[in-house]
């Protein structure tokens, strides 16, 4: 069965998003729990980039299939797991990247949907919260997306995120979404 087209987010409400997220229905991989098989020889890049021995993946339909079986380990490991296998991925910092935003409302009426690299439309809320993590190389915002598999917030997509942050008038700086708020800098 063919993948769906990856929509066109500036041409889709928030409410249509929402409507797509609900019925992008993903295969039920944490009730499956197979034989661990090994390695899958592949790595997820920092910047959302899918490689096989080595190489990238340039089909993205490929990489939106596999990204649908990939499922994070309570140790914290990652895999790509099927009723019958079960195979190790590496992942260099989180498994999706945001890489657009489409905004709606200001304040506590706001919503923000993203767009990740794989297609994928998630609505930060808290079900999907946002969060910052200050690092040597710089601030790390990362949205929740399921089962503890994060997307890595996109650089020009933060930029949008602290420019909404810091004129909203909130102490401290943060985001509001779908009615739960979030700060800009991580908890001391």
């Amino acid at each position: 069965m063919p993948m769906p087209p990856v929509p066109d987010l500036a041409s889709l409400s928030l409410t249509d998003i929402a409507r797509l997220a609900e019925e992008n229905k993903l295969p039920p991989v944490d009730r499956w729990n197979p034989t661990h098989c090994g390695d899958s020889e592949m790595r997820i890049a920092r910047d959302g980039t899918w490689f096989h021995q080595g190489a990238p993946i340039g089909r993205q339909a490929m990489v939106r299939l596999f990204s649908t079986i990939l499922r994070r380990e309570e140790d914290g490991s990652y895999v790509l797991v099927t009723p019958v296998e079960k195979l190790d991925i590496a992942v260099e910092d989180a498994p999706f990247v945001a890489v657009e935003m489409k905004a709606e409302g200001e304040g506590h009426a706001a919503r923000l949907a993203f767009r990740l690299n794989t297609g994928d439309l998630v609505t930060a809320g808290h079900d999907h919260p946002l969060r910052f993590e200050t690092r040597e190389d710089g601030p790390r915002p990362y949205l929740h997306v399921r089962g503890g598999l994060d997307a890595l917030v996109a650089r020009p997509v933060y930029y949008e995120l602290a420019a909404i942050a810091l004129s909203g008038g909130d102490s401290p700086p943060g985001i509001w979404s779908d009615g739960a708020f979030f700060p800009l800098e991580p908890a001391a």
